[in-house]
């Protein structure tokens, strides 16, 4: 485990465990649910996993590439789903490491992809999060990355951000159509047994933990859209920035509103995460 601390900030990074966020304080107070110790992170609604090189879901682990189409194993078996990609299932290696800030990088070979990784996350007047991954494989690769926090749900949390979309589902959680939305603002009755992704966002939430308030910025490939999951009754809920629609690489009619981007062998996305305190 890694600790960084700084500007009241205190957080707690998992190299091994896929680079997740086990713990993240502000002035002493959880603004993640923290992980157990020795629970994994990817199988746990606790800390903060990375999504690479796809998020979300991918039907039947169809992921067409300028190869053909390669098929991945479905970790979401019920749904018949490949979910979240696959670089949080790998360790990651410690580039290095400061009071208050810690680089992770990592190099995956799977499947059609090739990739290089870095992961940045800093602690000061915000809390952030940059991850960079640059295409070493086949030219035009589709790539999409994000974030899957789980804050603390204390009573009285409240989320709001403005979108100009979201998307209706089928029974196995696939996105199959574009409906309007304008976002969301509310507690308990606007946001319980939420798995729902908005297009559109403007870049910014505003979330109020209790009595904990804070800003969650998405920056450069996760400005524009989030997924909000907020499972009846649990004690988290998770606002994610993420580069891309679920499942868009199998649904083109989606792509409009956040498709993976086609990188060409040499070429980088890059997504940013910013949690800010509110006065």
């Amino acid at each position: 485990m890694i600790e960084i601390a700084g500007g009241g900030w205190r957080a707690a990074l998992l190299p091994e465990r896929g680079g997740a966020v086990a713990a993240l304080s502000y002035e002493g107070q959880d603004v993640l649910l923290p992980l157990p110790a020795g629970a994994n992170p990817n199988e746990s609604w606790a800390g903060a996993f990375l999504m690479l090189p796809w998020t979300n879901r991918l039907d039947e682990g169809r992921l067409p590439w300028p190869g053909g189409v390669h098929r991945f194993p479905c970790n979401r078996a019920a749904e018949r789903t490949a979910l979240h990609g696959f670089g949080r299932e790998h360790p990651w290696e410690v580039r290095s490491a400061a009071p208050d800030r810690a680089v992770l990088v990592q190099e995956m070979a799977e499947g059609p992809y090739h990739y290089a990784a870095r992961l940045e996350v800093a602690v000061g007047e915000a809390f952030s999060l940059t991850l960079a991954v640059t295409n070493l494989g086949v030219d035009g690769m589709p790539f999409g990355t994000g974030l899957h926090p789980f804050f603390v749900r204390r009573a009285g949390t409240r989320i709001g951000f403005s979108a100009t979309g979201t998307l209706a589902r089928d029974d196995r959680n696939l996105p199959v159509a574009a409906v309007p939305s304008s976002g969301l603002d509310g507690g308990e009755e606007a946001f319980a047994g939420l798995d729902t992704h908005y297009t559109g966002w403007a870049g910014e939430a505003r979330l109020d933990l209790g009595d904990a308030r804070f800003a969650l910025r998405g920056e450069e490939a996760w400005a524009g859209n989030l997924q909000v999951f907020a499972p009846h009754g649990a004690a988290v809920i998770s606002a994610e920035p993420v580069s891309h629609v679920p499942d868009v690489v199998n649904r083109p009619g989606l792509a409009a509103l956040g498709d993976m981007r086609r990188l060409p062998r040499g070429g980088m996305v890059t997504g940013r995460a910013v949690l800010l305190p509110r006065t």
